[in-house]
């Protein structure tokens, strides 16, 4: 899903809310979801728990068919690495999975390293990086 998120659906971003600690994981999953508010906690209704979620400006427009707005919401799964690090995901990270490192509001994020799971490159070593592997 992440790949399919465009910069134009989170340009009206205006600040990202985290629920927990984002430096103690490695990836949160990512979903751009009709919501009926700009802000405020959005209602959770996935397996998991949500950790995160997307406030917009006013500028933000509804969608004309349904009223709704489009905001991201991050969350987790019961078999992600956070709760299982040697499950499913030890190794690699669910499609729709971004580091939580490299978001902020308008900002789409990418995987990396560390939320793949996989050996610090050349490039973390030599900055002192590490991985809770």
């Amino acid at each position: 899903m992440s790949s399919l998120i465009t910069a134009d659906e989170i340009s009206h971003e205006a600040e990202l809310v985290w629920l927990e600690d984002i430096d103690t994981l490695d990836y949160v999953r990512q979903s751009l979801d009709r919501l009926p508010t700009r802000k405020g906690r959005p209602a959770y209704h996935r397996d998991g728990r949500m950790v995160g979620y997307a406030l917009l400006s006013t500028d933000a427009k509804p969608s004309r068919a349904s009223g709704t707005f489009r905001r991201r919401v991050f969350w987790l799964l019961p078999h992600d690495r956070d709760s299982q690090p040697d499950g499913l995901y030890a190794t690699g990270a669910p499609a729709e999975a971004i580091d939580p490192r490299t978001l902020d509001a308008r900002v789409k994020g990418y995987k990396t390293e560390r939320s793949e799971g996989g050996p610090p490159s050349t490039a973390m070593q030599e900055l002192g990086i590490t991985l809770p592997l």
